[in-house]
C-alpha cells in the first residue's frame, strides 16, 4: 500500500497513474458487454416455498404463458352515479373489441356490480407478448377500453397487467431523474462545504466515473451468475456510490487540507493523506461491502442482487477514492483550494492560533468532557424516546400500497373494492391431485375469506383450482385466508390426497416473500454486526470499543425506525414498512453508521498516543467533526433523493437513513460516543494501550492546560 500511495501521489507518477486509470476505463466502458435492468423482476422466492413451487409446476399447463388485465368502468369512486344504459352498451361494445387482443375471446365478457355503479372487462392475454412490451401492451387496452365512450364515464386498467405497467411507469426514465437530482445535491453540498467554485469539481467528477463504471461492471457480471438487477436496485446503486464516495473524497480532501497548512510541497501531503486517511477509508468501505456481501446468503433473489451489485459498488468506490482522487487532487495544485488556498503555517502562528479561541468541535470536545455522564444520559434517553416510535409498526405493504400517488391501477381497485370483491383481481391458485379436486374445492369454499374456487384446467394428474378471495390482493386479511388455506389442506391427513395440494399465486407469492424475508432479517442481522465487531476490534485494537460502538449504532437504527414511523403513520399515510425496508435500513445504517465511528475513533486513538485518551478524543472531534457532519449531511441528503422514485419502499429506505445518518453524525457521533470514551476513559481500548505511550507535557498543551495536566497525571498513576 505505501508503495501505490507513493506512486499516486508522486511528482511525475500521479499523472501516469491518471493516464493508466483514464485507459482502464475506457477499455471497461467499450469492452464489458451491456446489461439491461428489468423494471420488474420475478419474485425471486426460494424453490422450497410453496408459491415458487407451484409457479413451477404451472409451467406444465396449457395457460402457463398467459396473464390477465381487468378493465374498471365507472362514473367515478364515491360519486354514487349508476351506469346508463348508453354505459352498458358502449361498455359491451368496447369489450367486444377487447377481446380481439385476447387469447380467450369468449371469456371477454363484462360483468357488471350488483349496486349498478361499476361494471369489470376481463382480458385474458399472452403472457410473453405482455412481458416484451408491458407499456405498449397497456397503451393499447387502454386505448381500446376508452374509445367512444359516454361523457363521465371512465375506463381504468388494473390487474396484474395493470399494475405491472404502473410499476414500469414509475421507473421510467427513473435512472436519468435520480442521476440528476443526485449530482444536483452533491454539487450543492460540496461548494458550501469546500467555500470554492472549482474544488468541488474533482471529487464530483471522480465519484461520477466511479457511479458510471460501478453500473457497466455490476450489468456485464449480472448474467453471467445469474442475477436479476432490477431499476430498483440501479437506484439505490448509485445513491451508495454518490453516498460512500463523496463521504471518502471528504475525509481525504480534509485531510490533504490539513496536511497543506504543515508542508509546503503538496505531493508530501497527500503522501500523508492517504497514508492517515486511507486505513479508515479501506476500513470503512469494507465494512459496507462485507455487510453486502453477507445479503448473497439471502433466501430471497432480490436481496441477493442488492448485495451483488452494491457490494461491487463500493469497492470501485473505494478504488476511485484512494487510486484516483489523490493523483487528480494533486496534479491540480494548491490552486484547486482558491480563494482559501491552504498555506504552510510557522510555528509562531501554530503557537498563536492554539492561544486563540478554540473552535466549535473542540469546545463541545471539552464541554462534553466536564460532564460525560450527563451528556450520555441526555443522548440516550433522547434516543429512546424516538425509539417508541415503534410502537404498534407493522410490516408489509398491500398492492395498493406500494405506490406513491394514486396512478390508475389503485383508483380501479377502490372501484372494485367498493362495487365487487375487494380479492377479485387478485390471483389465487390451488393446484391439486384430480382424484382429489372435490374434496380440495370443498375444502376451500369452507375457509374464511374464500369467496368462490372453480377447477380451470388440468395437467397429467393435477388440476388448476382459482379461487377468489375477499379481501384486497396482498393484505393482511388475504394472507390469513392463504394461511387457512394451506393449514386445511395439511389437516386433511397423509392418507388423503388432497394433502398434497400447494397454494400459489400473486397472494401466496407476497406472502411466502414476506415469510422469507423475516427469515433473511434472522440471518444476515447478526452475520453483519458480527462483520462489524470484527472489523472494528481489529482496527481500534480493543474489545471494549467495538462493543460501545456497535451499541451506539444500534440505537440510532432503533431510533430513526421509531422516528420514520411515526412520519410515515401520520404525515405521509404509508400504513406499514415494506417487507425488504427493515433489512436495508439496518444494512446501510449500521454499515455507513460505522464509517463514522472509524473516522472518529482512528483518529482519537492515533491522538491518544500523543496526548492521552481523554484529551486525544477531543482532538479528533476537533479535528474530524467538520468533515463527519458535512460527509453525515450529505450523505443524508443523497439518500433522501431516492424520495423522487414514485416507490413507497425505496422512499421508506431514503427516509429511514436520512434520519437515522443525521441522528447519527449530529448527535451520537458528536456528544454520545465521546461521552462514552470520556467516562470509560483509557478502558475504552482495552486490551490495548495507546494512551500508555502519551507524552504528558503534550497533553498540557491543549487551550484547557489545566485538564491537560490533569489528565497527564491520571495516565501517569495509571501506569
Amino acid at each position: 500500500m505505501r508503495s501505490i500511495s507513493r506512486f499516486v501521489t508522486g511528482r511525475g507518477s500521479a499523472w501516469i497513474a491518471l493516464g493508466i486509470a483514464a485507459v482502464a476505463i475506457v477499455l471497461l466502458f467499450g469492452l464489458l458487454p451491456k446489461g439491461s435492468s428489468d423494471s420488474f423482476p420475478p419474485s425471486g422466492l426460494p424453490d422450497s416455498s410453496e408459491a415458487a413451487q407451484v409457479t413451477a409446476l404451472l409451467e406444465e399447463f396449457p395457460s402457463a404463458d398467459s396473464t390477465a388485465a381487468v378493465v374498471v368502468y365507472s362514473r367515478g369512486v364515491g360519486s354514487g352515479e349508476a351506469l346508463t344504459d348508453a354505459d352498458r352498451a358502449a361498455i359491451t361494445a368496447n369489450a367486444a373489441v377487447l377481446a380481439e387482443q385476447s387469447i380467450s375471446p369468449q371469456a371477454v365478457v363484462p360483468q357488471f356490480s350488483d349496486d349498478g355503479l361499476a361494471a369489470i372487462v376481463a382480458v385474458p392475454l399472452d403472457g410473453a407478448s405482455v412481458e416484451d412490451d408491458i407499456e405498449a401492451t397497456a397503451a393499447g387496452l387502454r386505448a381500446d377500453a376508452s374509445a367512444d365512450l359516454p361523457d363521465g364515464l371512465t375506463a381504468l386498467l388494473t390487474g396484474p397487467v395493470g399494475f405491472q405497467a404502473d410499476i414500469t411507469n414509475a421507473f421510467a426514465g427513473a435512472d436519468f431523474r435520480l442521476l440528476l437530482v443526485t449530482v444536483i445535491v452533491v454539487a450543492i453540498l460540496l461548494i458550501v462545504t469546500y467555500r470554492s467554485p472549482v474544488l468541488w469539481i474533482v471529487p464530483l467528477a471522480v465519484v461520477g466515473i466511479a457511479d458510471g463504471l460501478a453500473r457497466v461492471v455490476v450489468t456485464a457480471l449480472a448474467d453471467p451468475f445469474g442475477i436479476t438487477i432490477d431499476a430498483s436496485i440501479g437506484g439505490i446503486l448509485s445513491v451508495l456510490v454518490f453516498g460512500a464516495g463523496t463521504n471518502y473524497a471528504l475525509l481525504l480532501v480534509a485531510r490533504y487540507r490539513e496536511e497543506l497548512t504543515k508542508v509546503q510541497d503538496r505531493h508530501t501531503a497527500m503522501l500523508t493523506a492517504v497514508r492517515s486517511a486511507g486505513p479508515a477509508i479501506a476500513a470503512s468501505g469494507g465494512t459496507v461491502a462485507l455487510s453486502l456481501l453477507t445479503l448473497l446468503l439471502a433466501q430471497l433473489a432480490g436481496n441477493r442482487a442488492l448485495g451483488f451489485a452494491c457490494a461491487i459498488g463500493v469497492v470501485i468506490a473505494i478504488a476511485f477514492a484512494l487510486l484516483v482522487l489523490p493523483a487528480a487532487l494533486v496534479v491540480c495544485g494548491r490552486g484547486l483550494f482558491w480563494p482559501f488556498v491552504p498555506r504552510v503555517q510557522t510555528d509562531a502562528e501554530h503557537t498563536q492560533r492554539a492561544a486563540t479561541k478554540p473552535g466549535l468541535w473542540m469546545r463541545l470536545g471539552r464541554g462534553v468532557a466536564k460532564r460525560p455522564a450527563a451528556v450520555a444520559i441526555v443522548a440516550t434517553l433522547g434516543i429512546g424516546i424516538l425509539a417508541l416510535g415503534l410502537s404498534g409498526y407493522r410490516v408489509g405493504l398491500s398492492q395498493t400500497d406500494q405506490l406513491i400517488g394514486n396512478p390508475e391501477s389503485v383508483q380501479a381497485q377502490e372501484v372494485i373494492d367498493a362495487s365487487f370483491s375487494a380479492g377479485l383481481t387478485g390471483q389465487t391458485i390451488v393446484l391439486t391431485p384430480t382424484e382429489a379436486v372435490p374434496d380440495a374445492t370443498g375444502l376451500a369454499q369452507g375457509v374464511d375469506g374464500v369467496e368462490s374456487v372453480r377447477p380451470v384446467e388440468v395437467s397429467g394428474d393435477l388440476t388448476r383450482l382459482d379461487v377468489t378471495l375477499a379481501a384486497e390482493p396482498e393484505s393482511d386479511a388475504a394472507f390469513a385466508t392463504i394461511e387457512a388455506l394451506r393449514t386445511a389442506y395439511a389437516d386433511a391427513g397423509p392418507d388423503n390426497p388432497v394433502s398434497q395440494a400447494l397454494v400459489g399465486g400473486s397472494d401466496a407469492t407476497a406472502l411466502d416473500t414476506n415469510t422469507a424475508s423475516a427469515a433473511d432479517q434472522a440471518l444476515i442481522i447478526p452475520l453483519i454486526l458480527a462483520i462489524v465487531f470484527v472489523i472494528l476490534a481489529l482496527l481500534l485494537r480493543s474489545l471494549v470499543a467495538p462493543v460501545l460502538l456497535i451499541a451506539s449504532v444500534l440505537a440510532t437504527f432503533f431510533a430513526s425506525l421509531g422516528a420514520s414511523n411515526v412520519l410515515f403513520q401520520n404525515v405521509l399515510g404509508f400504513p406499514a414498512f415494506d417487507s425488504n425496508v427493515i433489512l436495508f435500513a439496518f444494512l446501510f445504517l449500521v454499515a455507513l453508521g460505522v464509517d463514522y465511528n472509524i473516522f472518529l475513533t482512528t483518529r482519537a486513538r492515533e491522538e491518544s498516543v500523543r496526548h492521552g485518551t481523554r484529551e486525544g478524543m477531543v482532538r479528533a472531534l476537533s479535528s474530524t467533526g467538520g468533515v463527519i457532519t458535512s460527509a453525515g449531511i450529505l450523505l443524508a441528503a443523497v439518500f433522501a433523493v431516492l424520495g423522487v422514485l414514485p416507490v413507497v419502499a425505496l422512499t421508506q429506505i431514503g427516509v429511514i437513513v436520512c434520519i437515522g445518518v443525521l441522528l447519527d453524525t449530529l448527535v451520537v457521533r458528536t456528544v454520545l460516543v465521546p461521552a462514552l470514551v470520556f467516562l470509560t476513559g483509557d478502558a475504552f481500548w482495552w486490551p490495548s494501550r495507546p494512551a500508555a505511550h502519551a507524552h504528558p507535557e503534550l497533553a498540557g498543551d491543549a487551550p484547557d492546560a489545566t485538564a491537560g495536566r490533569a489528565h497527564a497525571r491520571h495516565s501517569g498513576a495509571a501506569q
